[in-house]
């Protein structure tokens, strides 16, 4: 349960030579990662879904309501990241207030949510380079885009086994050499990829509003079936549950706090800024696209968006939005992989994973065998183990760390009420409760297997950090020292 105190996290932030990580990161770049990784597939997927089960046209609703739930969390990160500008978001600030132990607990967990996220995402992203290619009359052979474990029928309609997702390795190791090399190179790859992905986004939202009919809006709030979640103001509330894990992502940036220049302005603008853009295109999204076609169109659909489009003269827009997923699906492995290496990196400083994952490149100022690492590891999920088994990206370790940042900002406002911030949490303790409060029931609703996941997980987690961490941490060495240094201690 030992602490690390803010002054010596303060101390490291400060920290400038070849072994720490290089400060490139602006307000702008800072933004632009958090959309990279809160934009992405589900944007497309989710928000048909919860128009078409829960809200009808008020999902415009839900993706405020959802934005408001993630805000209580964001404002909390907001806090500690100009607090403690450095690298490890979640695992530091629970290291800072409840302790050694459950920042372990929350940084193993994180380094499990990138993995299983970044192989999901990789895995998706083939499948949809393979129906993007299609469309020109380009197809890959199916042996190397299926894991050995899977099949596919042929084009003579034979059965064919996959060798090797071969797409989903390269997309791996082409973003993981493009982190190696810096954080400014990943940044400006991971803003031109926004941008693209941004732009799709407006012009789905530009030309859509041309052929909306007011009367898809008609009952903006459809009447409850009388099963609490099936439309009325239930189903708004359902609808939110839904689509809150689009937003989910921003504490990405919060891990990249210790290379941006100027943590203590740029981190809070990165965290809220990015959240605040999103919610804004959500919502103009999710009104054209409720407004082009009627909401129970979109049941039992996987393209929702694919429907919207038919009602315009634009068939173009759906290769257009294909081309949108895989951009999107890039920056959220960039962004995925870049804040997994970093959580890695801090861990590994401190003393509780092996020190070669805290080494940083001469040249380039980035943890680079981490970076290797993890592209080994991932890329061997990517390839080999099908999606089914590798799951869809759940959420619930993310969760769990914002319950974490919520709750230590309680502690932390208790404790040291006087400590220097550059930006407080408004209406404390409200805004924190009411983080926890949303994010405990999120990680209710998710699903048992889930749930089990995180334990296996967490309990091969604790097996390492006492049979390794717990006694090569830096802090409990430099608490040993200390009783050793001490008077009655030399004389016993």
């Amino acid at each position: 349960m030992r602490i690390k105190s803010l002054e010596r996290l303060r101390q490291e932030a400060a920290e400038s030579n070849e072994n720490t990580l290089k400060r490139s990161l602006g307000a702008f770049n800072l933004v632009a990662i958090g959309i990279g990784v809160i934009i992405g597939a589900g944007l497309f997927s989710l928000t048909g879904i919860a128009a078409a089960n829960h809200a009808g046209p008020a999902v415009t609703l839900s993706f405020v309501v959802a934005a408001v739930g993630c805000a209580f969390s964001a404002l909390c990160y907001a806090e500690f990241a100009a607090m403690v500008p450095i690298s490890g978001s979640a695992y530091t600030y629970a290291y800072a207030t409840l302790g050694e132990l459950f920042a372990w607990i929350i940084g193993w967990d994180l380094v499990l949510e990138y993995s299983v996220g970044a192989a999901t995402v990789a895995i998706s992203w083939s499948q949809y380079l393979n129906r993007f290619l299609s469309n020109y009359g380009l197809h890959l052979p199916p042996q190397l885009m299926l894991s050995p474990f899977e099949t596919a029928t042929g084009a003579d309609g034979s059965t064919v086994s996959g060798i090797l997702n071969v797409p989903a390795v390269l997309i791996v190791v082409l973003i993981t050499s493009i982190i190696i090399r810096g954080t400014s190179g990943s940044a400006i790859f991971n803003a031109i990829v926004v941008t693209l992905k941004v732009l799709v986004v407006l012009v789905f939202i530009a030309l859509g509003w041309q052929y909306i009919d007011p009367a898809n809006y008609q009952p903006y709030i459809p009447a409850n079936t009388g099963t609490f979640g099936e439309y009325g103001w239930s189903g708004v509330l359902r609808g939110a549950g839904v689509v809150f894990f689009v937003f989910i992502g921003f504490d990405i940036v919060a891990t990249m706090a210790q290379e941006a220049k100027k943590p203590q302005r740029d981190m809070p603008i990165g965290i809220i800024g990015s959240l605040v853009v999103c919610t804004i295109l959500f919502v103009l999204f999710g009104y054209v696209m409720t407004g082009m076609a009627n909401y129970t169109e979109f049941k039992n659909s996987a393209a929702p968006v694919a429907i919207a489009i038919e009602k315009t003269p634009y068939r173009w827009l759906g290769q257009l939005i294909i081309g949108a997923i895989l951009i999107g699906y890039t920056s959220v492995i960039l962004v995925d992989l870049l804040g997994q290496s970093r959580v890695f990196f801090s861990m590994s400083r401190d003393g509780l994973l092996p020190k070669t994952f805290s080494e940083v490149h001469p040249r380039f100022r980035t943890p680079w065998k981490a970076n290797v690492l993890l592209c080994v590891f991932i890329g061997l999920f990517a390839g080999f183990v099908p999606i089914r088994v590798v799951g869809e990206m759940t959420s619930i370790g993310t969760l769990l760390a914002f319950v974490m940042v919520c709750l230590g900002v309680l502690i932390l406002r208790k404790k040291q009420p006087d400590a220097p911030r550059a930006f407080r949490t408004p209406w404390v303790p409200v805004v924190p409760i009411l983080g926890i409060l949303t994010c405990l029931v999120m990680m209710v609703s998710l699903p048992g297997d889930t749930w089990l996941r995180l334990v296996i997980w967490l309990a091969i987690g604790l097996a390492i950090y006492f049979a390794y961490g717990k006694k090569r941490s830096k802090l409990y060495l430099s608490t040993v020292r200390d009783d050793l240094d001490h008077p009655r201690a030399a004389q016993d």
